[in-house]
C-alpha cells in the first residue's frame, strides 16, 4: 500500500492534472442532478447529457414526472440503458419526494439512500456535488484508479474503496478529489489503453509497471 507521502504526490498530481475537474452532468439544480445520476448508472455522462435538455425542459419538478404515464417517461428516456427500471424509479423517487420530503431533495446521505434509484454512489455526487457535503463517490474511474494506484486492494468493494479514500485524503478534500480522480481515470487512467508511457505516477504504479514490462 502507499505511504502518506506518495498519497500526497498522486492528490497533488491529480490537482495539476485536472484543476478544473468538476461533476460532468448537466443540471441547474440539486433535483436535476439527483435524476441525472440516476439515469447514469452503467452509463456514461455524455449519453445522459445528450437526453436530459429535453427532459430537463418537458419536467421540471417531481409532479411533472408523475403527470405522465410510464410509458411516456420510458420513451423520452429510450437511449439509455436499463431505462425502464430507470423510469420506474424516478417516478417513485418523485412520489417520495413528493410524499415525505416536501419536493425537496434531501441533503443528507442516508435519506437520500431512501429514494428509488439511489444508492450510495448517487447519495454521495448529490451530496457532494448540489450541497457541498464533503464525500468521495466511488464510480467505476475512481475505483479502478484506486486499486491500479495501489490506495485500496484489488478484491475491496467499492465501500471499502471509499473507506480507504476517506482515510488517506484530508476529508476538506474529499469532494474535489472524487471529480479529480474521475478527469484522471476517464482521460488518462483508462479503463483499456492506460497512457502508462506519459504518466507522472508511474514509478508508484503497480498496475501501470507490469504493463510497461510487458510492452518491452
Amino acid at each position: 500500500m502507499i505511504t502518506k507521502t506518495q498519497m500526497r504526490r498522486i492528490l497533488d498530481t491529480f490537482a495539476e492534472m485536472f484543476p478544473d475537474a468538476h461533476c460532468e452532468l448537466n443540471h441547474t439544480n440539486p433535483f436535476e442532478l439527483t435524476i441525472a445520476v440516476v439515469l447514469s448508472a452503467q452509463c456514461t455522462d455524455a449519453l445522459v447529457n445528450k437526453v436530459t435538455p429535453h427532459l430537463f425542459a418537458k419536467y421540471k419538478t417531481p409532479e411533472d414526472y408523475l403527470s405522465v404515464p410510464l410509458e411516456e417517461l420510458e420513451q423520452d428516456i429510450r437511449s439509455i440503458g436499463l431505462y425502464r427500471n430507470k423510469a420506474k424509479n424516478i417516478q417513485k423517487l418523485c412520489r417520495m419526494l413528493i410524499e415525505e420530503y416536501d419536493c425537496e431533495v434531501p441533503q443528507d446521505r442516508d435519506e437520500l439512500m431512501k429514494l428509488p434509484g439511489v444508492g450510495r454512489k448517487t447519495a454521495n455526487v448529490v451530496a457532494s456535488t448540489a450541497f457541498g457535503v464533503p464525500a468521495i463517490a466511488v464510480d467505476t474511474h475512481v475505483e479502478r484508479v484506486s486499486k491500479r494506484l495501489g490506495i485500496a486492494r484489488w478484491k475491496d468493494t467499492p465501500l471499502q474503496v471509499e473507506e480507504a479514500l476517506m482515510k488517506k485524503v484530508p476529508r476538506e478534500e474529499w469532494s474535489i478529489t472524487h471529480h479529480r480522480m474521475i478527469f484522471f481515470g476517464r482521460y488518462h487512467c483508462k479503463a483499456v489503453n492506460p497512457q502508462c508511457e506519459i504518466c507522472p505516477l508511474l514509478d508508484i504504479c503497480r498496475e501501470g509497471k507490469k504493463r510497461m514490462k510487458t510492452k518491452l
